[in-house]
């Protein structure tokens, strides 16, 4: 009797868990290793922000999975083919674009107020105001205007034709309803006041499967289904984000089961990954996507040490990259030309190189005046040392290990190297921005396919408070031949006139070093082998843009 009422009580609960399972009632937690320092979809250029906002926001249109234009909000990309795509001829002489577009039917946000052409026009409108402190205003100043034609459909006005007009993964709209008050009031104070870090559980704010519940600043976001999405309905009922800053801890709550998996945007780095998988590989799927992932040293070139390109070049040749991408990365992560990628159709493999070549890197360190030697350091004429200070997102193990080896290598030719790091959400979210590292910033930049490097690269992008600190151009690299192949690229169709002229601009990074190339990161996906649905991009697109389509193995 006992025997049949166990039998019985498991059996129950077995349906009962297959039934919740069935419904969705289920919660998915994932590890990161940083907290997004706003959650506000375009400020800052943070990858948390942007894994977070993959799950509550969507752009009107971004790369696929196969790297090629697709629409999210949008019911069709406009092309110059299919007529939603116009050349026009403007006064000032130069070509634009009219990009029409219609947004889905039945789209609403997360309080269950329509999305309109308002949100829209509401989003240029922060977009191109000067002091909004949007990442990417290139972007909307581009746009001249927007012909609203119905409450679904806008047409932009584009000031230039472009390869890539009909892209728009840096345009995520704004609720008007909520967001316009707040900017109206203040424009300038707008980035410090949004209600996606002042109320971020408002459901308004969402336009994605799900929407933020809860968090704790700093530890963990909690995701709930959005009531108002008129998508697919996603699979899980409840989605934590918790941020482990320190690697170690991260693979520890894995193994512990505090977490389910490791997101492969921010997680464990391609050698720890690899010694995971040597240990646990029977229980879990470990996926390694090769990608669009720069891992550099961004150097501030205001530096005067920096500013002589003989310093840049030594730093460089006084770099082992090929003998640092064997012993911690297993010879996985290729060692960077340039700041484009091998996986690029445009990129250049004849560019000037830097192989470990340490007696060239000092031969340019004496001809830049770093002549006399005191306790190991170079000093110039002045009695200045060749001294730098390294910064990164502190907690991550891997960038910890290769600055102690910058730091040795660096010792072999005279430089000396003092590391001071920063929690991500401050190094990202402030001293970046605001340009206030001395010298040198380890991090990397992940961009879409084909990605003009305007924002990073282009004199106009530099960051200062006359702008209102927007632009990603933290180096502050200003060079006219730069900026002229920047500008050239982006209106040239021609994809093979296109290639040539990238071809120039990566002979021109190489030589002149606005920044040091180290590797291309691959992103190492740790998932249950239960979980399903899963697509690494390799771009800048994060894999959550299509969390809806993640579900339970058989379900």
């Amino acid at each position: 009797m006992r025997s049949f009422m166990k039998l019985t009580l498991v059996v129950l609960l077995a349906a009962f868990a297959l039934s919740a399972r069935a419904a969705g009632a289920e919660t998915l937690t994932i590890g990161i290793t940083q907290y997004p320092s706003t959650l506000n979809p375009n400020i800052d250029s943070m990858l948390a922000k942007s894994y977070v906002n993959g799950m509550t926001s969507r752009p009107l249109s971004h790369y696929d999975q196969d790297w090629q234009v697709t629409c999210f909000l949008c019911t069709e990309v406009p092309t110059l083919e299919n007529g939603g795509a116009e050349r026009v001829s403007r006064d000032e002489g130069r070509d634009g674009l009219k990009v029409t577009f219609q947004l889905k039917e039945g789209l609403e946000w997360g309080d269950g107020t329509p999305v309109t052409s308002e949100d829209v026009v509401f989003t240029w409108d922060v977009g191109s105001h000067p002091e909004s402190g949007i990442s990417n205003a290139e972007l909307y100043r581009r746009i001249e205007d927007i012909t609203v034609h119905d409450e679904r459909t806008f047409t932009f006005h584009l000031d230039r034709v472009t390869f890539a007009y009909n892209a728009f993964a840096d345009y995520r709209l704004l609720p008007a309803h909520i967001e316009r008050p707040i900017f109206e009031e203040n424009p300038a104070q707008y980035r410090n006041r949004t209600a996606f870090d002042s109320n971020p559980t408002n459901p308004g704010l969402s336009l994605g499967p799900y929407r933020v519940s809860d968090l704790e600043p700093g530890a963990r976001i909690t995701l709930v289904k959005n009531e108002h999405w008129s998508g697919k309905d996603p699979h899980f009922d409840r989605i934590v984000v918790r941020i482990f800053e320190n690697t170690t801890a991260l693979e520890a709550n894995l193994l512990s089961g505090s977490i389910d998996m490791i997101s492969g945007e921010l997680g464990l780095s391609i050698d720890q990954a690899l010694a995971f998988e040597d240990r646990h590989g029977d229980s879990y799927d470990v996926i390694h996507k090769p990608g669009l992932i720069y891992e550099h040293i961004d150097l501030n070139l205001d530096n005067p040490i920096l500013a002589d390109r003989r310093v840049r070049r030594a730093l460089l040749y006084g770099l082992d990259r090929k003998a640092i991408s064997e012993q911690l990365f297993h010879g996985e992560q290729p060692v960077a030309l340039t700041s484009v990628s091998p996986l690029d159709w445009v990129f250049e493999e004849d560019v000037p190189r830097y192989a470990y070549d340490p007696e060239k890197a000092v031969a340019l360190l004496e001809e830049a005046g770093w002549t006399e030697m005191r306790q190991g350091v170079r000093h110039n004429a002045e009695g200045k040392p060749l001294r730098f200070e390294i910064m990164t997102t502190a907690g991550n193990r891997t960038r910890e290990l290769i600055q102690q080896v910058l730091q040795s290598q660096w010792q072999e030719i005279g430089v000396e190297l003092a590391i001071r790091n920063q929690p991500p959400r401050v190094l990202f979210g402030e001293t970046l921005n605001r340009r206030e590292f001395s010298a040198m910033a380890l991090f990397a930049w992940i961009s879409s396919p084909e990605s003009v490097p305007r924002t990073t690269l282009h004199s106009e992008e530099i960051p200062s408070e006359e702008n209102g600190w927007v632009g990603q151009n933290f180096t502050g690299f200003s060079n006219e031949r730069m900026d002229s192949l920047i500008d050239r690229i982006e209106v040239e169709l021609d994809r093979e006139k296109r290639r040539e002229l990238w071809g120039e601009l990566q002979t021109l990074y190489a030589k002149e070093l606005p920044a040091l190339p180290l590797f291309w990161r691959a992103n190492s996906f740790i998932l249950p082998e239960w979980l399903e649905g899963v697509q690494p991009t390799g771009h800048m697109g994060t894999s959550t843009l299509w969390v809806e389509d993640w579900h339970r193995e058989g379900s």
